[in-house]
């Protein structure tokens, strides 16, 4: 009987993308005595990278595949063997650069570990990351990286206020300069979200009695990472790295699970020597939508182990001064010598609206426990959340509420007020494609809203916008949201947010990066975002996509009602399943 090659028989199965297959494809023309198994290997590398892993681990393929195709996967240790015999892969020391340009592959692990295939610039950023990282917690005196960790309402940006008033306090009192901070977050949304949060903190512990002169020192806007580094028009590239680094000695990011590696290297390499990074970030949210976990791997690897699952867990409260907000929460030291990051989980809720009773259903999703999960949703018990068993399409069952919403925004006064309101509702689906994908829910709200003539006018005036791809020219961003709507002339714009709320910018459709409508968004989309009430479309059948973390992102969006729409099997198989990502990050920093 003849064994159908790896590579084919991955392609038929509709498992690769035209993308993975065309890798492995000019490997094979380069040279024809590739083995099958190292051209497969690298199409799943590539497909890895897409699917947010930072490599391909040959021992745990079936990962990548979520259908019950008949693939012939090699044995694990002659895959490897293979792999590190191949002309198109490196195996350099742990840690150690690859400059042959040559080798497109680097097959590397941590010791004892089966270890990853990666794309060799995905390594390199990988190990930019960790390099970075031990030379900012290494820094003597104030540098150092600094995690704050919790979830929704715990008192991070709080606890991120006082630090901060203690930099100035200390550098006052050993007379030196003020300590210069900036404060950003991977979206512009984000980024407004947390400096209104530190606006509020520092109001309270003006009112609590600290200097007004300590007050008036600390930064009160944020902005993007983007925006932070300092875009060049027409380039991937930053105004800000190593030979030019940030101009500041504190550098605080929040929504730090968002973070990507490619941008997470950019950044450290950015922060200057002798300077502090702060990130704040939920552990149990998604990972980013691009390649690497990266808070995962920073959080393993203070937490002196690289292979844990869940870096929360292995931390445990230690003694001694913990600069968090309140006494129920913890500060975690690094026991990990190589990596002397410091640690605050924050673990009471504070910020518990009244019309919202979320915190018994979020710790039940992050526990993966389906049964309270679903005792809770079908209880009734829980002010402000709704569940809306069975129910497969809102548009049907609740059009009229929906729309409504939908409708105020053509109706605001001006475009400020109408991305203001854009925050109030929005509905959230766990995929993009599909008949409960955001991108069909989309195509089904236009026209209900654009009227007759949709199809000739996608820009028509309150359809919301959501861009999908970078645009350094236009400081566009992957994430941001918009709206188009008439200026004082009545011609249609795109609006988006300015450098202060009341201040939005314009652009003509036309020139537009890459954007959908954004009346329904995935949950990776709106992560960094909080809406008054949130509708989260679980889909009907299983899906790769569905985990606990992605349902306790959705409803975490949530800050005064929510509703969920789905069914309890597929609540239950998604609390069921991680979001795990392959990194080496963790063992990289532990090293």
């Amino acid at each position: 009987m003849t064994t159908t090659p790896l590579l084919d028989a991955l392609r038929r199965a509709g498992i690769l993308r035209t993308l993975d297959h065309a890798l492995a494809q000019s490997l094979r023309r380069l040279d024809p005595d590739t083995p099958d198994a190292v051209l497969a290997a690298a199409a799943l590398a590539s497909l890895a990278v897409a699917r947010g892993h930072a490599g391909f681990d040959p021992a745990a393929p079936r990962i990548l595949v979520d259908h019950d195709s008949e693939i012939p996967w090699p044995d694990a240790d002659a895959w490897r063997r293979e792999l590190a015999a191949s002309r198109w892969v490196a195996v350099p020391a742990a840690g150690a650069d690859v400059s042959d340009a040559s080798r497109p592959l680097v097959f590397e692990g941590a010791p004892g570990a089966s270890g990853l295939l990666y794309l060799r610039r995905y390594r390199e950023y990988e190990r930019r990351v960790a390099s970075g990282l031990q030379r900012i917690a290494a820094q003597p005196g104030p540098g150092g990286v600094d995690l704050v960790t919790g979830g929704p309402g715990t008192g991070k940006t709080t606890t991120i206020a006082r630090r901060l008033v203690e930099h100035v306090e200390q550098a006052r009192e050993a007379h030196r300069a003020e300590p210069r901070i900036a404060l950003a977050a991977p979206t512009g949304r984000a980024a407004e979200r947390m400096a209104e949060s530190v606006r509020t903190a520092l109001r309270v512990l003006a009112v609590d009695g600290t200097d007004t002169g300590v007050i008036d020192a600390l930064p009160t806007t944020g902005t993007t990472l983007h925006r932070l580094l300092g875009t060049i028009p027409d380039s991937p590239r930053f105004r800000h790295h190593a030979d030019n680094p940030l101009p500041f000695d504190v550098v605080v990011v929040d929504e730090a699970s968002m973070i990507d590696l490619p941008l997470m290297a950019k950044l450290v390499e950015a922060v200057p020597d002798g300077a502090r990074l702060i990130l704040i970030g939920d552990p149990d949210q998604l990972p980013s939508v691009e390649a690497g976990d990266v808070l995962t791997g920073i959080l393993a690897a203070a937490a002196g182990d690289a292979d844990a699952a869940n870096a929360a867990n292995a931390l445990q409260p230690q003694p001694g001064p913990a600069g968090a907000a309140h006494g129920r929460d913890h500060a975690m030291t690094a026991s990990n010598p190589n990596f002397p990051a410091r640690r605050t989980h924050l673990t009471h809720s504070w910020r518990q609206h009244e019309a919202l009773q979320l915190a018994p259903l979020a710790a039940a999703v992050r526990a993966g426990d389906s049964a309270t999960a679903l005792s809770l949703l079908r209880g009734g018990t829980l002010s402000g959340v709704h569940f809306h068993e069975g129910s497969a399409d809102p548009l049907q069952t609740h059009r009229d509420h929906l729309l409504a919403h939908w409708r105020a925004l053509a109706n605001a006064g001006n475009p400020a007020e109408a991305l203001a309101l854009a925050s109030r509702l929005r509905l959230l689906t766990a995929v993009r494609e599909g008949p409960q994908g955001a991108r069909t829910l989309n195509a089904r709200i236009e026209p209900l809203l654009a009227g007759p003539g949709a199809a000739a006018n996608r820009h028509f005036h309150g359809r919301l916008l959501l861009v999908t791809e970078n645009s350094y020219r236009h400081r566009l961003f992957n994430g941001d949201i918009g709206i188009c709507f008439r200026d004082t002339d009545g011609s249609i714009m795109a609006w988006f947010p300015g450098d202060t709320p009341d201040a939005p910018r314009a652009f003509h459709p036309a020139a537009l990066p890459a954007h959908d409508s954004a009346f329904a968004m995935t949950v990776h989309k709106a992560q960094g975002s909080e809406f008054d009430e949130v509708w989260l479309l679980l889909p009907a059948r299983d899906s790769r996509v569905l985990s606990r973390e992605l349902v306790y992102t959705g409803i975490t969006r949530a800050r005064r009602e929510l509703h969920v729409a789905g069914s309890a099997e597929g609540i239950t198989e998604a609390l069921a399943r991680h979001a795990s990502r392959w990194s080496g990050l963790g063992w990289r920093l532990a090293e």
